[in-house]
Order: structure tokens, then C-alpha cells, then sequence
């Protein structure tokens, strides 16, 4: 024990202070909050009519931060053991003792802290209450309840995940419409297919650490199925967004169209070669893309110079039509 304690003693001397934050930074999992923040900003732009204040849009992406920041902290205290136990996340802060529990669990509460006070005051509560929300959602139903114990994890756990979007709308309008929770659900069904993508990938590392992601319990193809099923479903989703709801149009529709079809091509054929790795990679790699561009759609449809080159565009279709039914 003594000789534990010297290793950790000596391993804190050897950081200096930029290695010290660069391990702080790292408990964070810095690479998925970008995912998120597109999600919220989408909802911001869509909510405001492509007119978003930037005050508000900086401080609600800086919220926006700090809780996801939080929440994956978390998660890294929580699932240390079976970090340790897996090859890819062995190297993590905690399993591999540059950062103590206690220490990664006060920088939690102070980022989750820090994102609920921004949010409140400079946006609204409604926004701040959503986002801590989602840390609760992620650790008491996903990391603690569902995680380790069920193959639909990842369905239900999708929720947290597409909180982001409700964040984005609220700061905005202090409310959450119809729409609002369409763009939740379109991230929430998004989730399943490219979750599994991934554990298709490393099905072995989940299996070593008793984790029941579907591909471990079911195998290959149920799993392959499964994400089949989901993007059958989740894009004709994408296109509510246009009719009924009323919220995107025409250059969003192109976006979403583009993209589906390719989603749904590529969900295909993993469906053909459940064992192939290498379309599961593909697959994960392309929903990232998806997700990422499908929002961008929502934004640039959403500006008002879209609107207007729509409109412009539309009248010149119709004086067109008007033209050749004169001729005839």
C-alpha cells in the first residue's frame, strides 16, 4: 500500500502544470461536446429564425460546454474500473493515476456548477434546468441504471444525449415547442445506429468488461438489423421538420435528402456483411458527418438571406409556369 501511494506521489511530481491541465482536459472527452454543441446551436438558429443574438449564442455554447464537460467527468469517476480493464481507456487520467477520484469530482461539480450559473443569468432557467438535466439523465439512467445491465442502454440512454437540442431552443425562446422536441427526437433516434456502429467496432473490449452492448449479447446481426431499423425510421423523421411542422424548407429538404440516402445506403450494407468492421467504421465515422451536416442545414436554411433567395426563386418559378401556360 505504502508503495502504491509513493507511485501516485511520484507520478503527480512528474506533471508540471501544463500536463496537469492537459489530464483535466482530457477527463472531459473533449472530441464528443463538439457533436453536442452543433445540436444546441441548431436549435438555437431554427428557434430564432436564423437571427440569433451572438451574446446569447456564446453563452449558451459556453453552458452548453461546461455541463456535457461535467457530465463526462463524471462518467470517468464512475466507470474508472472499467476503464482500467479496457485497452483503449487504460491511458484515461484516473485509471491511469494522474488524477485522483476526489480531485476529477470537485472539477465536476464546479463545471456543472459554473454551467447552471451561466445559464441562469445570462440566458434563462429554463436552459439551465434542461442541461442539468441531462448530467443527471446521463449518469443516474445511463452510466448507473442502464449501462451495465441492459442491451437497450444506449435507446434509452440517448436521451442525454439529445438534450443539447431542448438547450439550444429554450435559451432562445424560454419555452420548448413542437418542433423543439422533434429535433430531440431526430437526435434521439440518431443515437442507436450510431452507437452500435461503434460497438460493432469494439465489440471484443465491451465483452472483456461484462458490458452488455447489444452486439455482445445478440451478436452481429441483430445488431446490424437493429441499426437498419432505426435510420429506416429516423430519416423520414428529419423531413417533419418541413411539413408539418413547418419549421425548415427547401435547402434543408436537399440536405436531408442527400444525406439520408446515404445514411440509409451505408446502413444497408453492413446489413449485408454484419461482421465487416470495416463498414461499421465507415457507418460511424458517416453518422458523425450526418448529424454534424443535417444541422448545418437547419442553419443555413433557417438565415434570412435563405428565405429571401427561396422566396425570390419561387416567384420566378411561378412567373415561368405562368408564362408557358400563356404560350399554350
Amino acid at each position: 500500500m505504502q508503495e502504491m501511494m509513493l507511485g501516485a506521489d511520484v507520478s503527480r511530481k512528474h506533471q508540471n502544470f501544463l500536463q496537469v491541465i492537459h489530464s483535466y482536459y482530457q477527463l472531459t472527452k473533449p472530441r464528443i461536446i463538439p457533436l453536442l454543441l452543433i445540436t444546441t446551436a441548431a436549435g438555437m438558429w431554427m428557434a430564432s429564425d436564423g437571427r440569433v443574438d451572438p451574446v446569447l449564442l456564446l453563452v449558451t455554447l459556453a453552458g452548453g460546454t461546461l455541463s456535457a464537460a461535467s457530465a463526462q467527468t463524471l462518467n470517468c469517476i464512475y466507470d474508472r474500473d472499467i476503464d482500467y480493464a479496457m485497452e483503449r481507456t487504460r491511458s484515461r487520467p484516473i485509471p491511469s493515476g494522474r488524477v485522483q477520484p476526489r480531485d476529477a469530482l470537485i472539477f465536476a461539480i464546479a463545471l456543472g456548477t459554473l454551467s447552471f450559473t451561466l445559464l441562469a443569468v445570462f440566458a434563462n432557467l429554463l436552459s439551465a434546468l434542461l442541461a442539468m438535466s441531462g448530467i443527471i439523465f446521463y449518469m443516474g439512467i445511463y452510466t448507473h441504471l442502464l449501462k451495465r445491465h441492459t442491451t437497450q442502454n444506449i435507446v434509452i440512454g440517448g436521451a442525454a444525449g439529445a438534450i443539447p437540442a431542448l438547450v439550444g431552443w429554450a435559451a432562445v425562446t424560454g419555452e420548448l415547442s413542437w418542433a423543439a422536441w422533434l429535433l430531440f427526437a431526430i437526435v434521439f433516434l440518431w443515437t442507436p445506429p450510431h452507437f452500435w456502429a461503434l460497438a460493432l467496432m469494439i465489440r471484443d473490449d465491451y465483452a472483456k468488461v461484462g458490458i452488455p452492448m447489444l452486439p455482445v449479447v445478440e451478436g452481429e446481426v441483430a445488431t446490424t438489423r437493429q441499426i437498419w431499423v432505426y435510420t429506416l425510421i429516423v430519416v423520414p423523421i428529419t423531413f417533419l421538420l418541413i411539413y408539418p411542422v413547418g419549421e425548415s424548407g427547401l435547402v434543408y429538404g436537399i440536405f436531408a435528402a442527400l444525406l439520408g440516402g446515404i445514411f440509409i445506403k451505408k446502413a444497408w450494407q453492413l446489413l449485408q456483411e454484419p461482421e465487416n468492421k470495416q463498414l461499421a467504421r465507415s457507418l460511424f465515422k458517416f453518422s458523425i458527418l450526418y448529424m454534424m451536416l443535417l444541422c448545418t442545414g437547419i442553419v443555413v436554411d433557417s438565415l434570412p438571406i435563405t428565405h429571401q433567395l427561396s422566396a425570390t426563386l419561387g416567384a420566378n418559378l411561378h412567373t415561368l409556369v405562368s408564362a408557358i401556360a400563356v404560350f399554350q
